[in-house]
């Protein structure tokens, strides 16, 4: 789960981490009154769950009040496209209004999930202020990576280590050890999985000062982080993908045309591969998970049915927990219950997969059937010249 950065600068304050003054405003009367109430010149940012967002215009520097209430008043309520969004962009509902900082150097610092080592991995770089994934790709050499231990956590040569690193010198050391402490507590505490500064400046009378805040959490730890799960945006996710989740199915939209109904994370990983393999595109990741009843199947249906670009519809289950009779009997119900008119392949493979193919035979809808993953994304993308047609 994802939150705006306003509160991930809440959270980490909360941590010892120095972050600007600054007031969340929904009108903009409000933006004019928390400038009052700062001092002008001020900055003003879009909340969005995107990054991006100063080079598509979310992100202004404000001199005066005239100069804040027209830039707030076109922000608010339209959508802001960047190159983290689709083209239909992030709706903007409030805007951070902050004390402008006088910046003297950016740099940037990261903590991640290193699932290769299973350890916390801290990412630094006296190169601040850009996207990390552009300076890992045009400069590696400029990040500095550092592993923490969760049996001691970090530790203070290691904050020192990356002071030096970055280039610090004098008290700034000390003042980096307290935001490295700040920020390790806050991802450990709160059951995150990213904590990053982009950018982390020093100012020009030599502070440390987190300019900016991103802050990403476990949503299967929100049940025992009650503070944290308050602070989700719906108005920032995809409704699909909220509708999905009330049926306990996993979904996550793509760019694709045929849409995926699929057991098991890796075997819907393997299915958008082999599909992409037979030169076609999946339209979305949709996990139906275990014991996957017919209600839920014809729900995974009408889930993938909401994507007006999907043409042609992939079942692919392998049953173990799942039943592949329970799964046929919710795709002839879905089928007949939808009314669909596009084509629908389903392979069928586990535990009552011989009940399962018969259920689909004597609906005598026209249904596709495959025996193998690859002959099942091979027919889906033959399948989709003859709706067009």
């Amino acid at each position: 789960m994802d939150i705006h950065e306003h509160q991930a600068k809440d959270l980490l304050r909360r941590f010892n981490v120095p972050v600007p003054d600054g007031g969340i405003a929904f009108t903009p009367e409000q933006a004019a009154h928390e400038a009052r109430q700062l001092g002008f010149p001020v900055v003003v940012k879009a909340q969005v769950h995107a990054g991006g967002r100063g080079a598509a215009g979310g992100v202004k520097l404000c001199r005066n009040e005239a100069e804040l209430s027209a830039f707030a008043a076109s922000l608010l309520g339209r959508n802001l496209v960047t190159k983290q969004t689709d083209a239909q962009g992030k709706p903007v509902h409030r805007l951070l209004v902050e004390q402008a900082t006088d910046i003297g150097q950016e740099l940037y610092l990261g903590l991640v999930l290193d699932r290769k080592s299973e350890r916390i991995m801290i990412v630094a770089s006296r190169e601040g202020g850009i996207e990390i994934e552009d300076l890992a790709e045009e400069k590696p050499d400029a990040l500095l990576r550092m592993v923490i231990d969760p049996a001691t956590g970090l530790v203070p040569f290691q904050a020192r280590e990356l002071a030096f690193g970055l280039g610090m010198q004098g008290n700034q050391v000390a003042q980096f050890e307290t935001v490295m402490r700040g920020c390790y507590r806050a991802f450990r505490d709160l059951d995150a999985t990213m904590v990053e500064i982009n950018p982390l400046v020093i100012t020009a009378p030599g502070h440390l000062v987190a300019l900016d805040a991103k802050m990403s959490f476990d949503t299967n730890a929100l049940f025992r982080r009650p503070e944290v799960a308050a602070l989700r945006d719906p108005g920032q996710e995809d409704p699909r993908e909220d509708a999905a989740a009330e049926h306990g199915l996993n979904y996550v939209g793509l760019e694709g045309d045929i849409g995926c109904i699929i057991n098991g994370a890796g075997l819907a990983m393997a299915t958008m591969d082999m599909i992409q393999l037979a030169g076609g595109a999946p339209a979305n990741f949709l996990d139906i998970g275990g014991g996957a009843s017919p209600e839920r199947v014809v729900a995974a249906f009408r889930t993938v049915l909401s994507d007006p670009n999907v043409s042609v519809v992939l079942v692919n289950i392998f049953a173990g927990i799942n039943r592949c009779d329970w799964v046929a009997q919710g795709v002839v119900d879905a089928y007949r219950e939808l009314d669909l008119n596009m084509p629908v392949v389903v392979r069928l493979a586990g535990t009552n997969v011989e009940e399962g193919q018969r259920i689909i035979a004597s609906s005598e809808l026209p249904m596709m059937t495959a025996e193998t993953l690859a002959e099942a994304a091979t027919i889906a993308v033959a399948a989709r010249p003859r709706l067009a047609a």
